[in-house]
């Protein structure tokens, strides 16, 4: 799980809004973890003349504009592959070994550059860290 705080930072009353948000996840009785890991984005700064982040780990975001959307997906994903015990990884694979069938069926693979030329591919996989254990050791 990951706790994502959006806050329209242009409103006049965003630092009693962020208190008040805090104050309530608290008592959700939420275990720590989830609040130390949460992301919090500081939403409208394409309305402010001069940002100047209040938090040290905040992320700038227009939404209406796109500006840092990137970031905020960055984030996100390397928080939840954290929190999972998962990394992205790409491996490169002999195509006539077992090795491509056995990620499909042991991670998530995202996408497969075939290299014809030496029969290889470059398998980019979201792979958990003991079946990426199992992985190097049956394929050294």
């Amino acid at each position: 799980d990951l706790l994502v705080h959006v806050r329209d930072i242009t409103h006049p009353e965003t630092v009693l809004q962020k208190a008040t948000v805090l104050s309530v996840l608290k008592n959700l009785n939420l275990p720590s973890h989830l609040l130390d890991s949460m992301v919090e984005v500081h939403n409208k700064v394409d309305l402010l003349e001069r940002y100047k982040p209040t938090e040290e780990n905040a992320l700038a975001i227009s939404a209406l504009q796109g500006h840092g959307l990137a970031q905020l997906k960055e984030e996100i994903e390397k928080k939840i592959l954290a929190a999972t015990g998962k990394k992205i990884l790409t491996v490169n694979v002999n195509l006539e070994g077992p090795q491509l069938s056995w990620l499909y069926k042991e991670a998530t693979v995202q996408e497969v550059e075939v290299v014809p030329e030496n029969g290889t591919a470059k398998v980019k996989v979201i792979i958990g860290n003991s079946a990426f254990g199992r992985y190097r050791n049956l394929f050294p």
